[in-house]
């Protein structure tokens, strides 16, 4: 089984200038592969990231917008498959990082841990669907997953990380919220 973390340095290795949204513990694995304008984090807002990541892929119809949601999360908001299915965004990729645990709130499993998210993003209509449990076929597919046009939905089979603590770095950053502001105003 994979790790977030790596294969968020795969991802990493083929962002360039999209949007990344993420929450929680992805929000906290991808900031630690360096800080970038382009990053929103919806900390404090668990189920809302891929709404965030709709709301952006529509407005921002010219960006590529990559939501990397945790699977509590997307069971906290399980109709932003449809929505985002009925709203088509060419340019938007929903990447959920399956490990069978709610870690921002201890650790404990969701309530199915076998559940298919990739069998639920196709059967809500999202345009192409992927579902990786080996690092390789990920580094293998993953620039032609975020070249793909939206939506987009993959789906990241990791082993579960340690719970969440409250000492990660602030996400809130005004500042960095300033600086994507300006960078999306720019673009």
């Amino acid at each position: 089984m994979m790790k977030r973390d790596e294969c968020f340095r795969v991802l990493a290795r083929h962002v360039t200038d999209e949007v990344i949204v993420s929450t929680y513990s992805s929000a906290v694995d991808w900031l630690h592969l360096g800080e970038r304008t382009l990053n929103y984090f919806s900390v404090g807002a668990m189920g809302l990231d891929s709404s965030h990541a709709l709301g952006l892929a529509l407005g921002r119809p010219g960006k590529r917008i990559i939501c990397l949601q945790g699977d509590g999360s997307l069971l906290m908001n399980l109709g932003c498959l449809v929505t985002t299915a009925a709203a088509a965004p060419k340019n938007l990729v929903h990447i959920v990082v399956q490990n069978g645990t709610y870690e921002a709130n201890g650790g404990h499993p969701i309530p199915n841990t076998e559940v298919d998210f990739a069998a639920m993003a196709r059967a809500a209509g999202y345009a192409h669907v992927h579902d990786f449990s080996q690092l390789a076929n990920f580094e293998q597919q993953a620039a032609h997953v975020l070249k793909q046009e939206g939506p987009v939905f993959a789906t990241l089979h990791v082993e579960p990380s340690k719970p969440l603590t409250y000492d990660y770095p602030n996400l809130y950053d005004p500042a960095r919220r300033k600086a994507l502001k300006a960078a999306l105003q720019s673009s």
